[in-house]
């Protein structure tokens, strides 16, 4: 099998489901830089738009209602999208700046619809992470400080968000099994199994050393 160097890996995530350690601990394991909400650094530097427009539509579509502007004054839905700065432009941008950071070496990027922007590039391997309930519901409450029923709303509201985005943007289905090469449910082999199952899938897929 020849090795690759340009291994890129696209986690997709439920809320609580342990993504982000898991993508961090990959990037770690196979040498890649790791792009979670830093992607949106780079989108912002790249259109030169504030970064908190990215911010406010993270994986999140059709949710504005105002905006504010420089000089703090309010911005009418109309003249937000009759600008350049439209949901449909932030994604653009988005996705340029995934497209930019995947051509300079190996990387790891959550979520954001990496899978999809990158999906005909070498060496991309797309994984979808899922969890028990119980266990996301209590993850969630230990990092938000919260009680049982807000952490089920988060997950709720986060995943609805999440799904409507990556389906607008993708076409495809958010978290369905034909959307992704591998999907895994981290309640059975625990983070540090999944980890293990997810590297060893990569090794014998992309040649990934």
């Amino acid at each position: 099998m020849n090795k690759t160097n340009n291994i890129i890996i696209c986690i997709g995530r439920q809320l609580g489901s342990g993504g982000c350690e898991v993508a961090q601990r990959l990037a770690e394991e196979f040498g890649c830089k790791f792009y979670d909400r830093e992607i949106l650094n780079l989108a912002a530097k790249e259109s030169g738009f504030s970064e908190k427009f990215f911010e406010q539509n993270d994986e999140h579509k059709g949710f504005f209602r105002t905006l504010l502007n420089g000089h703090g004054r309010s911005i009418s839905m109309g003249a937000f999208y009759q600008s350049e700065l439209s949901e449909e432009s932030l994604f653009k941008f988005q996705a340029e700046a995934i497209s930019k950071a995947a051509s300079e070496g190996p990387c790891v990027f959550v979520g954001r619809c990496a899978d999809y922007v990158l999906r005909n590039a070498e060496g991309m391997v797309s994984v979808f992470l899922t969890a028990d309930l119980d266990e996301r519901i209590s993850r969630v409450m230990s990092r938000r400080q919260c009680d049982e029923d807000t952490a089920r709303r988060i997950i709720e509201t986060g995943e609805s968000q999440r799904s409507t985005y990556y389906n607008y943007y993708t076409g495809k289905k958010w978290g369905h099994a034909d959307t992704y090469d591998l999907c895994v449910n981290t309640s059975r082999l625990g983070i540090e199994g999944s980890i293990e199952f997810i590297a060893e899938f990569i090794r014998k897929t992309k040649g990934a050393r």
